[in-house]
Formats: C-alpha cells, structure tokens, sequence
C-alpha cells in the first residue's frame, strides 16, 4: 500500500516576506541550556514531567520538539517561555539567553509563541488588527479599550505585512478562516520582533488548505531567519528546512539529533509504542502504522 501525498506538498505561494531585524541576526548564541533538570507538574506529582534533561538550543538554528501525547512537550514549552521553573539541585542549572534568573515581560519580547488555545481566547467580533495589537499588553482581547503607540501600530502593521494578510487587517477575526486566524496569532507573536518563535502544534484544528498554507509560511520563516522551535506530535509537520529532532518520551529526551536519522522507522515505533512505517519523500517524512 502506497504513502498517501503529504498535505504540505500542495502548497502554492508565498505568505512571507522577508524583513530581517536584530531579532533574526544573532546566530549561534545559546537562548536555552538546561543541565540534568527536573521539573514537577504540582505538588502531588509522583513523577517528574521531565526528568534528567540536558539540552541546548541555539539561535539560528531551527529544530522540532517531537513525542506523543504525555511526553513533556507541553512542560518544556512552559520551562522554554518562563512559566515553569525547574527543580533546584545540585548539578543542576536553567539559563534563558545566558541567565538563570529572569522576567516573563522580558522573555515576552524575547520568544514569540503561537498555541493552538489561543484562537479560543479571542471574541470574534474582535477586528483582526487589534489581536495583534494585543501583544504589546500581553492581553487577550479589550484592546478597543487600550490605546498604542505609534511605534507598537508599526511594529503590527510590518509583523501584518511579513505574513502577507494586510489585506484582512479589518476583518472580525471570527469571520476569518481557520488559516487566515492561525497566520494572524503568527504575526502576533512576530510583532516584537523576537529572537526565537515556538509554535505549539501549529496544525491543531486546521484544514487540509489551512494545513499546506501553514507548512508553506513555516518554510518561509526559516527562510527568511527566524529560529524556530516546533512543537509536535506529528512527524509529517516538519519541514525540510528543520534538520534537528529532539525527541521526548515519559519526560526524557529519548534522542536528539538529525531528522534524517531520527525519523525512520524504527526509531519512530520505539518512541510512539506501536509499529509504524516511515518514508522520506522530497524532504518531508510520511508515516503510517504498519497494517
């Protein structure tokens, strides 16, 4: 039985342009080393979300957070965007862009992210501009209510112009398509100009055109050089452009390293628990379970 045709395989144009800043220049600088961490979801855990994990992550360099359901993706979002601490203890050391210590706003201007909840977060009569506004308050929403500054309509207007939806800006946002929603949670988080951009699932509730559009803009970020950390349960989301994998299974990085040599098959059965099937086909990995 043959593969069936990846959906990012029908993508047809560009979203992005290009419009590198000093956030997308700094190459090579650690923005995430994590040294034998522990971190515990709740006080009545009996068992660490993750566990022993050594890592680090560079800027300018693109890679994908992949596992199952369960397997700490979602903490190391968290720990990665300072709403999780780690365990302290000996031997042990978190540093954000060389710190230990640091402030959510900080980070905020930092590390750009796009969860798949937030579309939820949104009235739907809000005007579609205006959610991207919102990123300049860290809010959800009321931003009729807020009043900005011209250098924050600008920073919105070209993180707006980046994903090529300036065309929508006085659209309702729920009058949007579940696409056009998703590109302007991106260029919400692009609109400070940020260092590293995590999407969290990025193709949760989204169709099979809004899926081959987000696979094409994703392409066009890291072309354009943006870091980008993708987290996901699904190895057919990561683009070619995306040459590292870490993998996660029960809290621990199972393996990091190239995606070409991490994504086959028996690699990917041992880290979901059943027989699965991979096949590369023009940089992309397709799988199926084993019939």
């Amino acid at each position: 039985m043959g593969f069936p045709v990846s959906r990012f395989f029908v993508a047809r144009f560009r979203l992005v342009k290009c419009t590198l800043t000093s956030g997308n220049v700094r190459v090579s600088e650690a923005f995430l080393e994590l040294e034998q961490i522990n971190v515990w979801r709740g006080d009545d855990a009996e068992v660490a979300a993750l566990a022993d994990v050594t890592l680090r992550l560079k800027t300018g360099e693109s890679v994908a957070v992949l596992g199952p359901n369960g397997s700490g993706k979602s903490t190391l979002l968290k720990l990665l965007t300072g709403a999780l601490r780690p365990e302290v203890k000996d031997g042990s050391s978190c540093r954000l862009f060389g710190d230990k210590f640091w402030s959510i706003d900080e980070l905020r201007h930092r590390i750009g992210v796009v969860m798949p909840e937030e579309v939820a977060r949104f009235e739907p009569h809000e005007v579609a501009f205006d959610v991207v506004l919102s990123a300049f308050r860290g809010a959800y929403g009321r931003t009729r209510e807020m009043r900005f500054s011209r250098k924050e309509r600008v920073a919105a207007s070209r993180a707006v112009d980046r994903m090529g939806i300036d065309g929508l800006i006085d659209r309702e946002f729920g009058a949007l398509s579940s696409g056009e929603r998703r590109r302007f949670l991106i260029a919400r988080a692009l609109a400070h100009d940020p260092e590293v951009l995590v999407l969290d699932e990025p193709s949760t509730a989204l169709d099979f055109a809004a899926s081959a559009e987000l696979g094409s803009t994703l392409r066009e970020l890291i072309g354009c050089g943006h870091t980008l950390v993708l987290v996901t349960h699904d190895p057919g989301e990561i683009p070619p452009e995306i040459a590292r994998v870490i993998m996660l299974k029960e809290g621990r990085v199972m393996a990091d390293g190239s995606s070409r040599k991490l994504l086959k098959s028996a690699r990917l059965t041992e880290l979901y628990g059943l027989p699965l099937r991979a096949r590369w086909s023009r940089g992309w990995c397709e799988v199926r379970a084993e019939d």
